[in-house]
């Protein structure tokens, strides 16, 4: 198996099932305006000032890490540096810390105005922001400042790992022997859909050359760890898990139910198909997304809004995030070659973005599988 950083083939599955180039790149280009520059029904980009921009949750009401990491990533991979700057700048006034138990993290919620909700980080943020700024950095070139983005880029990673070890007061976001990421410093557990790989590998050759070792492992460990969090009869993930891969069932009175497959968790069968895409590495890839495409497409064929435990047992509750679920499914064609990723183009192919109060977290999915499925999410190396 290869993958696109060794071939720099970066295939366009919509060509592949019949859908022409024009029609595809103007499909991208007008979610990408409507998100950014729609109507205030549409849109959840706002400029504030001359040279910032946020983008907020409009089912939360808040801006977070999560959201503006998720907007530089889609800046730089469709080639719209003002935003991303505008994005990065907004981040590092009001959500970068600078004293405390989290400095040089994040904080993983603000409001609007900027005004913090949180003075914690949240792992997911901090490896997007790293990750997109090496790609701004390969992309357009270092600027002065905030706008150097590889060194950082680097200085997040560093933090991430090094926390905790003299002069880096907090906690790492990493389990430092484990190499597997936290669902938050200083708790015991994880997230599936926090295991980027792909992004490890890169963070491998370019992060500081202290921690190239630390990052090559972790890809191996995330890759792993994958394997025990998928459930091998659907392919399914719950949201939080130990670090064997079993549903996380504590610390719900804390932060609610998350041993089920529900929101968060639709992320990790996309980063599954992005990992197989960019390095090809892990020939279960493609089985696990077999599997899951076959899940939705014959075992749930009619209840593709469900929530279900990670055996498919359905439950009452109806998906948060329905368009989430179409275009994740269909992002897992990047790995899976079987019968049913026709099937999972073509519902996806013909769902538009979400409107609404809940559309923020649907139209990112979107946006990255659209991105993904045309051949534009890519590495820049």
């Amino acid at each position: 198996m290869q993958g696109a950083f060794e071939t720099g083939i970066y295939r366009n599955l919509w060509k592949e099932y019949g859908y022409s180039e024009e029609e595809v790149k103007n499909r991208l280009e007008a979610a990408f305006q409507t998100i950014f520059y729609g109507t205030e029904e549409e849109r959840f980009y706002h400029e504030a000032g001359a040279d910032m921009g946020y983008l907020e949750d409009t089912g939360n009401h808040d801006v977070r890490t999560e959201g503006m990491s998720y907007g530089m990533m889609v800046c730089v991979q469709l080639d719209k540096k003002e935003e991303f700057d505008r994005i990065w700048k907004w981040v590092k006034t009001y959500m970068w810390m600078s004293e405390g138990e989290g400095r040089y993290y994040f904080r993983w919620s603000c409001n609007t105005d900027g005004t913090p909700n949180s003075d914690g980080p949240a792992p997911d943020g901090e490896e997007f922001f790293a990750m997109a700024l090496f790609f701004a950095s390969n992309r357009w070139g270092d600027g002065e400042g905030i706008f150097n983005y590889s060194q950082e880029a680097r200085n997040i990673l560093s933090e991430c790992v090094h926390k905790g070890e003299e002069d880096h007061p907090g906690e790492p976001m990493w389990d430092r022997e484990r190499k597997l990421i936290k669902f938050i410093p200083g708790v015991d557990f994880t997230d599936p859909s926090y295991h980027l790989p792909h992004f490890y590998e890169l963070f491998a050759l370019w992060a500081k050359e202290e921690d190239r070792d630390f990052w090559k492992q972790a890809a191996q460990a995330s890759r792993e760890y994958l394997h025990l969090a998928c459930h091998p009869d659907t392919g399914l993930s719950p949201e939080y898990s130990e670090y064997d891969g079993t549903p996380h069932t504590e610390h719900v009175e804390q932060f609610g139910r998350h041993d089920w497959y529900y929101s968060d968790a639709y992320r990790t069968m996309a980063n599954i198909g992005l990992d197989s895409l960019w390095f090809g590495k892990d020939p279960w890839q493609k089985e696990i997304a077999q599997t899951f495409q076959e899940f939705y497409c014959v075992k749930q064929r009619e209840h593709w809004d469900g929530v279900f435990l990670v055996d498919g047992t359905r439950l009452e509750e109806k998906a948060l995030h329905p368009v989430a679920v179409i275009a994740v499914n269909a992002q897992a064609s990047l790995a899976a070659e079987g019968e049913f990723s026709r099937e999972c183009m073509e519902k996806f192919w013909n769902t538009p973005l979400r409107t609404g109060d809940r559309r923020y977290y649907d139209n990112f999915l979107y946006m990255f599988a659209f991105m993904a499925l045309s051949g534009n999410y890519r590495i820049w190396k």
